[in-house]
């Protein structure tokens, strides 16, 4: 086996014999000041620290010595007698010169592109594995309501976060936190930028971090309401997840992430991401089918350690969960004509409201066994009821004050129906028609009536009936250059109609902007895009929508934007 160091004089020796010529064969006296001054320029090039160096050096003067008192002994073998201050080098082959000057050529290359001077142009690798991307979209949004909406309707999502509220008029006087729905709203500035990073740890792992604009935690909208009195504006952390590619077809995402369901804005907001874990299929048949689908685990809200800080019982460990699984296909039918449909079911788990047992917030208790069992976050529309039996004071029961939470009346097992078909046009248009039916299996009136003991407070009609239902529909019509804006020039016009039903949906996920959120909505909406360059469009919508059943409530909504993505 050949030593590093006499590995290196020799590579050397076989260099500057290249250079020279065949020669290897003949007698050579060393010259001391070659050897010293390759091994240098190893050092300036990177290829050698001076410490190896100092030792190859050092090495090389031992190796010459002891050359130059071989030379004084007497030859023994057969062959030409040696002249003075001549050294007998071994004949080396052809083959194994060509082999040695290979390997260093290797692992000369191998550190020039690990330490980036063979390229001195290039960056280092993890930048090539890093990626950027992000949008910005600045919006001007007026809200127009009608003169004949009710001015009483309550906003139960506040009241659940300043409560409780005591709902006894005769022992509180003051109003519960309501609904703005009769004066208009005009020219609000609102912006949603938003930046991610993408790394790709290995072929089969990536990581991504999205930071993102709000006003608040709110899940389904990142747009921040500027003014303020010009003060700065709050980041929040919108993304953060793993994502393993197990197969060709198969992709598992962990943490917090975009939607991972084929939907609608109907069902869930276009800015909602998802924390858990979800697995995504999608598997191409032929060139004219491939199947598609999502298995997911989602923790919507863990229950607090008690109903009060304060409180010495704590409650029992009581998750709510959304248990999610979606199956679907593309068909390319011809060249002018493809679908896309698929049928997904979600179980909202435990998301329902509890009446509690008997309880006495008057006396000092710190709260009621089914606090917990409110929503960390609604919007409006589902039927909802106050969750605390609260025993009357035997001294003054009419006096006795009900603070009081709300929970959800209907348990929520969502059927989502979409079905999508893209057509071109004579002229170059391209058409969008795409549907959307929704029925909550689980939805039973009798059933949400038992549940609340009676306490249902509102979707109530002008005879004090509870009146709701558990479907949803939407067909919308895009139609134009181009389906999505990537380029000067692309445009296109909308247009559609939804209808939900109070308790067709968890009224917390949906779109922020038809009937300013929520379900118990009804309406149509038009409006048009226009790609002013590169990854830069103009948009213009409007929204009118109006309650299913209740007290009345309608609003239309203008939306205009410029939007970037880069």
């Amino acid at each position: 086996m050949i030593s590093p160091v006499n590995r290196l004089t020799l590579a050397a020796g076989m260099v500057i014999a290249t250079l020279v010529g065949q020669a290897a064969a003949a007698p050579v006296a060393p010259s001391e000041n070659v050897t010293i001054n390759l091994i240098r320029l190893l050092v300036q090039q990177g290829v050698l620290t001076q410490d190896t160096a100092n030792g190859l050096i050092a090495q090389a003067e031992k190796e010459a010595q002891q050359a130059r008192q071989a030379n004084a002994a007497p030859v023994v073998a057969a062959g030409p007698t040696a002249a003075p201050g001549d050294v007998r080098v071994q004949y080396v082959p052809q083959a194994v010169r060509d082999q040695i000057r290979d390997q260093v050529k290797a692992e000369v290359m191998a550190t020039a592109k690990q330490e980036n001077w063979a390229q001195p142009n290039t960056f280092p690798d993890w930048v090539s594995r890093v990626t950027f991307d992000g949008d910005i979209r600045l919006r001007d949004e007026s809200r127009y309501f009608s003169g004949n909406n009710s001015n009483e309707i309550t906003d139960y999502a506040k009241l659940n976060e300043s409560g409780p509220y005591d709902v006894n008029k005769d022992t509180n006087t003051r109003l519960p936190p309501l609904l703005n729905t009769t004066k208009d709203r005009e020219n609000l500035f609102r912006l949603r930028a938003r930046l991610g990073m993408k790394a790709v740890i290995s072929p089969e792992w990536t990581a991504g971090i999205r930071i993102g604009t709000g006003s608040d935690n709110n899940p389904v909208s990142t747009t921040q309401t500027l003014g303020g009195g010009f003060g700065k504006k709050d980041i929040w952390l919108d993304q953060g997840y793993l994502s393993w590619k197990a197969t060709q077809d198969v992709t598992l995402t962990a943490g917090r992430f975009a939607n991972p369901f084929y939907s609608t804005d109907m069902l869930y907001s276009n800015d909602l991401n998802f924390d858990g874990i979800a697995a995504n299929f999608n598997h191409a048949l032929s060139n004219e089918w491939g199947l598609f689908g999502t298995l997911g685990v989602f923790p919507v809200e863990y229950t607090s350690d008690a109903a009060s800080s304060n409180g010495f019982d704590k409650e029992d460990s009581d998750t709510k969960w959304l248990f999610g699984g979606q199956i679907g296909a593309n068909w390319k039918i011809n060249r002018e004509n493809s679908l896309k449909g698929a049928v997904a079911y979600y179980h909202f788990d435990d998301i329902e409201g509890q009446r509690s047992s008997p309880c006495s917030p008057w006396a000092g208790a710190p709260g009621c066994d089914s606090d917990g069992s409110r929503l960390a976050f609604m919007q409006k529309g589902n039927s909802v009821f106050l969750l605390r039996n609260i025993t009357p004071n035997p001294a003054t029961p009419g006096l006795t004050p009900q603070p009081q939470f709300v929970g959800l009346a209907s348990k929520f097992d969502v059927l989502d129906l979409n079905l999508a078909w893209d057509s071109e046009l004579p002229g170059d248009f391209k058409l969008r028609t795409q549907g959307n039916y929704i029925r909550n299996l689980a939805y039973d009136k009798g059933e949400m009536l038992k549940r609340s003991e009676g306490e249902i407070v509102n979707n109530i009609n002008s005879q004090g009936q509870f009146e709701s239902g558990g479907n949803a529909l939407m067909v919308s019509f895009t139609l134009g250059s181009a389906l999505e804006m990537r380029k000067r020039g692309d445009w296109n016009v909308l247009a559609g109609y939804k209808y939900i039903q109070p308790d067709a949906l968890p009224d917390g996920f949906n779109d922020s902007s038809f009937h300013l959120g929520g379900t118990n909505a009804k309406g149509y909406f038009i409006g048009g895009n226009y790609g002013i360059d590169k990854n830069i469009y103009a948009s213009a919508r409007w929204l009118s929508a109006s309650e299913v059943y209740g007290a009345p409530f309608e609003v239309d909504v203008m939306q205009l934007e410029l939007n970037t993505r880069f």
